[in-house]
């Protein structure tokens, strides 16, 4: 069928390279975990709470596994855009983790190695011809230590046939009553106390079959989606270098609207920023969300990846560990969204090296009218009482 000049060819000169791109300056501060935790709407103290990470197996404050996104320029979707195709933009469809046990601490430096690993074309209601791309971001620590692998995928589509479909133009953004948001902020706090019920203690006794509590996000507002985006150390003025290599992730087919000006970044950084000017404005300026598609603002792919890895490891406490992720996203969290998670204990494995267990959870992600935004499933390492996790 025809893919209306939907042209790949610059795309397959880039599958198995070894790309470049940016490698942050300085060692990560405490205040940078806290920002990322306060960023994801995570209100965990281990990532924040001195007094209560002194008091944990850690003995200080740790980065939830979550934060090895924001260790990267490009939320480690930078290799699955690569190539240009002129008159497109990108959404995130997905992410795949493997965590390899080294958490990341205070002081910590990082390097990436990154690759576009393969992409398919398919036909999609949101916008015809549709590239689905998949680059993978290893992120490595100062002691040469991989602390996790991140595939991620991207959406590269046509923008303005997204436009002339308007699959999600007839969304309009809910007005919640002031009862309803006393029971969205009831709703948070049974989640929290959760897991500060749990506090130093191990989970244990986990069963095929347990439901984890539900997390609710939002409902999302312009300010919401503008916080977390300050979270990540990309945005952060001078905060990045260049490791060298080669990339075409600025050079990927932009609308001129939705481009970087890194000539114009030298005078003002916000040409560069992103949010202001680039391809995340939309994000937050309506005017530029229905340029490529959208109804209105809406959230980012990796904040969504964040909520659920934060989600799996608030649950199983801080003797246990994430230790794969395959989550497909499906729909954007729109502003006026409230976004819920959920989740389910669908089997349980030993591992006999180490005396514990691989609980394997199916997550759900809703907003308030039930429409799935993100599933998938996850393998979390269980702690036992005779051999707690290294």
């Amino acid at each position: 069928m025809p893919n209306h000049d939907f042209d790949t060819s610059d795309v397959d000169r880039w599958i198995g390279v070894p790309l470049g791109g940016g490698v942050l300056k300085d060692p990560l501060g405490v205040n940078d975990i806290r920002r990322w935790a306060q960023g994801m709407q995570n209100p965990q103290p281990l990532h924040f709470d001195e007094r209560f990470a002194s008091e944990s197996r850690h003995g200080a404050i740790i980065a939830p596994q979550s934060f090895a996104v924001c260790t990267d320029d490009s939320h480690g979707a930078g290799p699955a855009i690569q190539g240009s195709i002129a008159g497109t933009h990108m959404l995130f469809g997905g992410d795949e983790w493997w965590f390899f046990g080294p958490r990341i601490l205070v002081g910590d430096r990082f390097r990436h190695e990154r690759m576009l690993f393969d992409y398919k074309l398919t036909e999609t209601k949101f916008a015809g011809p549709t590239m689905f791309s998949r680059g993978d971001t290893t992120y490595v620590n100062q002691r040469g230590e991989i602390v996790c692998k991140q595939r991620s995928t991207s959406i590269r589509y046509r923008a303005d046939l997204a436009r002339e479909r308007g699959q999600f133009m007839g969304d309009t953004e809910k007005n919640w009553t002031e009862d309803e948001l006393y029971e969205i902020e009831k709703q948070k706090f049974e989640y929290y106390q959760s897991y500060l019920d749990l506090g130093h203690e191990r989970r244990l006794f986990v069963k095929v079959g347990e439901k984890l509590p539900t997390r609710p996000v939002g409902p999302h507002t312009l300010m919401s989606f503008t916080t977390e985006w300050r979270a990540f150390l990309q945005n952060v003025w001078g905060a990045f270098g260049f490791s060298g290599g080669p990339s075409s992730l600025w050079n990927a087919g932009w609308l001129p609207e939705m481009d970087r000006d890194h000539e114009g970044a030298k005078v003002d950084p916000t040409y560069a920023d992103g949010l202001y000017h680039g391809p995340s404005r939309g994000h937050v300026q309506e005017k530029y969300a229905q340029l490529i598609g959208m109804p209105r603002g809406y959230g980012y792919g990796a904040s969504m990846g964040a909520w659920i890895i934060d989600y799996l490891a608030n649950w199983v406490g801080e003797w246990g560990e994430v230790v794969h992720s395959n989550m497909s996203f499906r729909s954007p969290a729109l502003t006026g969204d409230l976004t819920l998670l959920d989740g389910v204990v669908t089997a349980l494995v030993e591992e006999p090296e180490t005396g514990q267990s691989l609980a394997s959870v199916e997550v759900t992600m809703t907003n308030q009218k039930g429409d799935v935004m993100a599933q998938g499933t996850a393998e979390v390492r269980v702690p036992s009482e005779e051999r707690p996790a290294a």
